[in-house]
């Protein structure tokens, strides 16, 4: 098990030793946040995604919301298998499998990239269920 040790503490007892941090336990801790923070951002899809369908066409970007929301939806789920194939894959097996990994991870950060992308036009179209929407 790897482990990290800080730097000594100037001033106070040079003798005290100081506590190590597993960077095994930090790594999944890590992991875990960004798992959080995927489904957090489904999650919002998924509001958004019903709230557009409520609204409907009366929306002034109904087709371009659906649109963006829908592809953002996929991209984000392909991107999490993805990461579950990867898991799978056994990098010491031969120079096959680092390349399949290599071409599949790869694959993920174009996914994660092309959703980040439609998560940000869409918010520029005035999605906010928290603003009600007054149609004229």
């Amino acid at each position: 098990m790897a482990s990290i040790l800080p730097a000594a503490i100037s001033g106070g007892d040079s003798d005290r030793v100081l506590k190590s941090m597993d960077a095994n336990r930090y790594a999944t801790k890590k992991t875990i946040a960004q798992g959080m923070l995927d489904i957090a951002l489904l999650t919002a899809n998924a509001s958004q995604l019903k709230y557009i369908l409520q609204v409907g066409e009366k929306h002034e970007f109904y087709t371009l919301m659906l649109t963006l929301i829908s592809i953002s939806i996929i991209l984000q789920v392909s991107a999490a298998l993805l990461a579950v194939i990867l898991t799978l894959v056994n990098f010491h097996q031969g120079e096959l499998q680092q390349r399949v990994a290599n071409i599949l991870n790869h694959f993920s950060l174009a996914f994660v990239v092309t959703a980040l992308f439609c998560d940000i036009i869409k918010m520029n179209f005035g999605l906010d269920p928290a603003v009600p929407y007054i149609h004229n």
